[in-house]
């Protein structure tokens, strides 16, 4: 049954696919115009079965779009996390780059100002030990000094501890027999750091242990010892003695 509807634009129309008339309520003949065919017949032509199959065609292209689309939407999320993961990891790199420059940048103008303090600090440490430290004077080294320790200024050596090359320069050279090592006797100048960075090693006079009693033990030359070498001498002496004598007969 075909009916226009008022409601939709002029040619738009309704076609009743129902196999029973609701106005009669008897069973619509095949090929009625307007209702629903079987193969072969009237103008409702297509029969219900190449409905669905038509149908269920269009959902499974449709199903089909839709999980290439999806599959498109992982492929490009994927990327996309990729890509973010990786400037993310450039980032960090670069804040922990910018970080570590800026902080030896620091640390290299701290020292800067503190290597051209230290000989003010010199005449400070002469100063007190001639007893000349004293009024307005000391409280200003004393305020210098205690600055200068907040930004990490350290000083270091002391008689009696042992010489090290790396923290240590040698001005002066002794031999002393109650020493085992060599060992800083006198400090001549103080040492300082700032963190783990020498500002300026510690100048001192060195003892170091007599070497005499090296002298009582062996010494071997290319493996041979200096008693070998005596008992070599002596036989050769009596070598000489005896051929003279084997001549002289």
């Amino acid at each position: 049954m075909t009916e226009p509807d008022p409601r939709r634009p002029d040619g738009w129309v309704l076609k009743d696919r129902r196999r029973i008339d609701p106005s009669t309520g008897q069973v619509r003949s095949p090929g009625t115009p307007g209702t629903a065919g079987t193969p072969g017949t009237g103008a409702g032509g297509r029969s219900s079965d190449s409905d669905i199959e038509q149908t269920l065609a269009e959902d499974v292209a449709m199903a089909d779009a839709v999980t290439a689309e999806l599959e498109q939407a992982r492929a490009t999320e994927s990327q996309l996390v990729g890509d973010l993961q990786r400037l993310q990891a450039e980032y960090l790199n670069y804040k922990r780059r910018v970080e570590r420059d800026r902080a030896v940048a620091g640390e290299t103008a701290v020292s800067s100002v503190l290597n051209q303090l230290l000989p003010v600090l010199d005449d400070i440490g002469r100063a007190r030990e001639h007893g000349d430290l004293e009024g307005t004077f000391k409280t200003v080294a004393e305020q210098l000094e205690g600055v200068l320790e907040r930004l990490g200024l350290q000083r270091y050596g002391a008689a009696g501890e042992p010489f090290d090359p790396a923290v240590h320069e040698a001005l002066m050279h002794s031999i002393d027999d109650t020493v085992i090592e060599p060992t800083c006797v006198q400090v001549l100048f103080p040492g300082y750091r700032y963190r783990e960075r020498i500002l300026r090693a510690a100048r001192v006079a060195v003892a170091e242990p007599p070497h005499g009693g090296a002298a009582d033990t062996t010494s071997t030359t290319n493996g041979v010892t200096d008693s070998d070498s005596d008992s070599h001498t002596d036989n050769d002496t009596d070598n000489d003695t005896d051929n003279d004598t084997d001549k002289s007969v």
